[in-house]
């Protein structure tokens, strides 16, 4: 046990320093300060420029820049359905595999263009070396940076900067931060046995005399940007519990890492470019605190293990089920936490095996969106949080709410209140409808009160672009496929377009000099009290299905 936990220890450590460095230079790229790569992508980036006719010294509005990220993911979007439709008569498909249903195409589309990367597949089966590479891969990166964009956007509205050009913004986070990245963990992945190859499925000869098919890939760079980018998508069916995706413990860690790194260094980002480091390590603590209990509520779940096996067997044993051996039970609930933290959706383990408390952990980070939040749109939801925290305490105490210098009014309390309310709206009204006909829609493949988790959760992940299921839902099907594809469009494009229309509503406002009578934001109290109005928030909002899901099948276990 105490192993274990110090396996968790070193990697949140290793996180901790990662962050300033990290962070540093996500602002010195935002902030287009010089950086050490400037004479190699400088080139690039105007060539880039001049191939799409950009503009990069053009400034936009906030719905100049939600327009632009609508279009250019529409097209983006219509591209790679195109790819799906015609697979099979592209090339890079060495085992022939045909094109998938409409629905199947229409879904996966766009999970990936959402940074959902939602799985209604295997992908070994599905889709072919060049569907992987030219679609799934490319979107990849741009949904991505789309992200990041979206929160440097909202980032430098608050505090009273142009919001940038979406484009540009965009061009750096990919030529600056992902790609450079990206290619050096899959060099490292590559030496550790990740294959990274054009070559078909080999097969070979088992010991019993049968022959076995093994399926390869370009799974090394896909891998690294699945884990950088927040994306999640695995190159093969049981993702990174594959032992071709996730060799061995170095793999694990490096992947933990890359999960990590930018949502946590973002927020340091955040403290860089407004000038109060100190505020951004007392959000990043605030972060931190819930992201650690959580940790600790499923570890301690998973190793004290399942009590009706434990009196099969006359002895505790560590939950075991449904996960790989080489990382055990302390790794597998750092990475189901992380994910779903994060909304990366990648998996080592399968997380329909977790017990109870890991479920209602996974899901809470999946209801919450904070913790870290997905790429970008996370961190931004962080701020949301801190505008309405202003707001209500500002009424409270009788003072004039102010977040950063600028007055929060009627306008900005709307959008908040459209970015915290599309969520539940997006997750709860289907999981209902789903639920109410199980042997129609629902696709449940677990008893009781698993099973509502397990429908839960398929639209959590959906509308928080998160992308992890609680597998076993016979979810490729028309209803899952066109209802989760709702959500993923409400859950990524409504927040968007409501974050960048309040940045520029904050950018519009004349600043108000700090005075004796300011609400200040960078102190442990304001923290705190935001910390308990978003557990509020998310407890309130989602607290009944928990209740008749993870909570009471924990409750019903322990009596037994």
């Amino acid at each position: 046990m105490i192993f274990g936990f110090i396996q968790i220890a070193l990697t949140l450590l290793l996180v901790l320093i990662i962050v300033p460095s990290l962070g540093n230079y996500m602002a010195q790229v935002y902030l287009q300060q010089p950086t050490l790569f400037d004479p190699i992508l400088l080139p690039i980036e105007k060539l880039i420029y001049t191939l799409t006719g950009v503009s990069s010294q053009r400034e936009m509005t906030g719905w100049q820049y939600a327009k632009s990220i609508l279009i250019s993911n529409a097209v983006m979007g219509f591209l790679v359905f195109f790819i799906f439709f015609f697979q099979g008569n592209l090339p890079l498909n060495p085992t022939e595999l045909p094109a998938p249903n409409w629905d199947l195409a229409l879904h996966t589309a766009i999970s990936f263009v959402t940074n959902t990367n939602q799985q209604h597949y295997a992908g070994e089966t599905t889709f072919s070396y060049g569907s992987h590479m030219f679609a799934l891969g490319f979107l990849m990166f741009t949904s991505a940076g789309t992200g990041l964009a979206v929160a440097i956007a909202f980032i430098r509205g608050l505090t009273g900067r142009s919001l940038g050009n979406f484009y540009v913004d965009l061009t750096r986070s990919i030529t600056r931060i992902l790609l450079p990245i990206s290619l050096i963990s899959a060099m490292i992945l590559l030496s550790q046995g990740v294959p990274e190859t054009l070559a078909p499925p080999v097969s070979l000869t088992t010991l019993e005399g049968a022959t076995q098919t093994l399926a390869r890939g370009p799974v090394a760079h896909f891998e690294s940007i699945k884990q950088l980018g927040e994306n999640g998508g695995g190159f093969f069916g049981i993702n990174s519990a594959h032992p071709w995706e996730n060799p061995n413990g170095l793999t694990n860690l490096i992947e933990t890492l890359l999960m990590l790194s930018i949502p946590t260094a973002l927020i340091y980002t955040y403290g860089v470019i407004i000038g109060n480091k100190k505020q951004a390590w007392l959000i990043f603590g605030m972060v931190s605190i819930v992201y650690i209990v959580l940790i600790g509520l499923t570890a301690i779940a998973e190793y004290q293990g399942n009590p009706l096996v434990n009196n099969l067997l006359g002895s505790q044993q560590a939950n075991l089920e449904g996960k790989e051996i080489r990382f055990g039970w302390a790794q597998t609930a750092l990475w189901a936490i992380s994910t779903t933290g994060t909304m990366c959706g990648a998996v080592n383990g399968m997380h329909d095996s977790l017990m109870p408390l890991g479920v209602f952990s996974t899901l809470f980070n999946l209801f919450l969106q904070i913790v870290w939040g997905g790429q970008g749109t996370g961190t931004a939801y962080l701020f949301v949080f801190l505008i309405l925290t202003v707001f209500l305490t500002g009424l409270m105490v009788g003072r004039s709410p102010e977040f950063l210098g600028r007055k929060i009014e009627k306008r900005e309390i709307i959008l908040t209140s459209v970015i915290l309310l599309v969520h539940p709206f997006a997750v709860l009204i289907p999981s209902a409808i789903a639920i109410a006909f199980p042997e129609i829609l629902s696709g449940i493949s677990n008893p009781g009160f698993r099973g509502v988790s397990q429908v839960v959760y398929e639209y959590a992940s959906a509308a928080a672009n998160n992308g992890s299921g609680l597998e076993g839902l016979g979810d490729n099907t028309l209803w899952w496929n066109l209802t989760t594809t709702v959500a993923l469009l409400l859950g990524r494009y409504i927040p968007i377009i409501a974050l960048l229309l309040l940045a520029e509503s904050m950018r519009q406002k004349q600043p108000i000099p700090e005075t004796t009578g300011t609400l200040r934001t960078d102190t442990g109290l304001f923290t705190s009290i935001t910390a308990g109005i978003i557990l509020i928030l998310g407890a309130l909002t989602f607290l009944p299905v928990l209740a008749l899901g993870a909570i009471a099948e924990a409750f019903y276990l322990s009596s037994q």
